[in-house]
């Protein structure tokens, strides 16, 4: 599985849209990408947002009065009385529901409000749901497609391109050229890299900090076609060198390199 189809499954994850076989797939995929953790929680993020975006709303003063004229009706309609039911009999029952006591009292006002708000809350919330899908399928489906399904990565390139502090600094390597982008103020570090070598199934590129000879280890990638764009996790530092080595999969066994480097970009 790439990074672009777990970006699709942690999309259905967050709005618990998941088939149990494609909940799975989305289970597994994260144990054996940890990196990939960060698409999940901005998905997380995404759907509590949207859940939270809606007011609770009061339901109008006269819904009481409403309901109980209703709920009259129906037991109305229910015990299908005629106009030969017995006058004496509807005098006794007249007269046993206004014997005090008798009939336990209903809940206060207060509760009956309470317990009506929050029927309607979430009914005003499944209505701007409906209106949020329908504009989804409408005219919107380009813009929520990209929402949901563009890489953590590539939405951590553009708050670098964005900030006022960007920086960058580009390597040649065998077959291709790689570029590092990064911004203090931000707090991220991306790579983006064309040419990478194709990998078997059991191996990963992984991505280091190198301070002098210390090497920090910040994530792994999967390239597509020979490209990737990935951020690095952890904070670089000034004088870091941005390193890519090949790896068994799921990274280094015991946090250091165990390959010589086939990307390496100085920042200073």
């Amino acid at each position: 599985m790439n990074e672009q189809e777990f970006a699709e499954l942690s999309a259905g994850h967050a709005l618990a849209a998941l088939s149990p076989e494609d909940e799975r797939r989305y289970r597994d995929a994260l144990a054996v990408h940890p990196e990939w953790a960060a698409i999940a929680a901005a998905d997380e993020e995404t759907a509590a947002t949207l859940a939270e975006g809606v007011a609770p709303v009061a339901p109008p003063l006269a819904a009481r009065s409403q309901l109980l004229n209703a709920l009259d009706a129906v037991e109305g309609r229910s015990a299908g009385a005629s106009e030969d039911v017995d006058t004496d009999a509807e005098a006794d029952a007249d007269a046993d529901a206004d014997s005090p006591g008798d009939v336990p009292s209903g809940p206060p006002t207060e509760v009956v409000q309470a317990a009506q708000r929050r029927t309607w809350t979430r009914g005003v919330f499944a209505l701007v749901a409906s209106v949020v899908l329908l504009v989804g399928i409408g005219w919107g489906t380009g813009a929520l497609a990209k929402l949901w399904n563009t890489p953590a990565a590539v939405t951590a390139l553009e708050e670098i391109e964005r900030a006022p502090d960007a920086s960058s600094a580009a390597v040649d390597f065998d077959g291709g050229q790689a570029k590092a982008h990064w911004s203090q103020s931000v707090g991220k570090v991306v790579l983006v890299a064309d040419g990478l070598p194709e990998l078997p199934s059991d191996r990963t590129f992984e991505l280091w900090f190198v301070r002098g000879d210390e090497p920090v280890p910040a994530g792994t990638f999967a390239a597509e076609g020979g490209a990737a764009t990935a951020e690095l996790t952890g904070t670089m530092q000034p004088g870091d060198t941005i390193a890519v080595t090949v790896e068994p999969a799921g990274g280094s066994p015991n946090g250091s390199p165990t390959t010589a480097p086939i990307i390496a970009i100085p920042t200073v």
